[in-house]
């Protein structure tokens, strides 16, 4: 299964909630109309935030934005 999902919770929301699942996120950005696109490290780690986010899962394809740049802490 894929290490990427789409959920519709802002990205400081996905962010705490990885970081209480103790799951590494591999990359993520804000979708254009709303939530965030997350990719997880590991494959176990996407199957667990698929089950603990579930209810805010988005189905289907999703518009992003054609080019993203991550600012960082690096």
């Amino acid at each position: 299964m894929s290490r990427a999902m789409n959920l519709k919770l802002p990205e400081a929301n996905v962010r705490k909630r990885c970081d209480e699942s103790g799951v590494s996120i591999s990359a993520i950005e804000p979708l254009p109309a709303g939530g965030t696109h997350l990719v997880c490290t590991t494959g176990e780690g996407a199957d667990e935030m698929r089950l603990r986010l579930a209810d805010y899962l988005i189905a289907g394809s999703v518009r992003r934005f054609p080019f993203y740049r991550a600012r960082g802490p690096w």
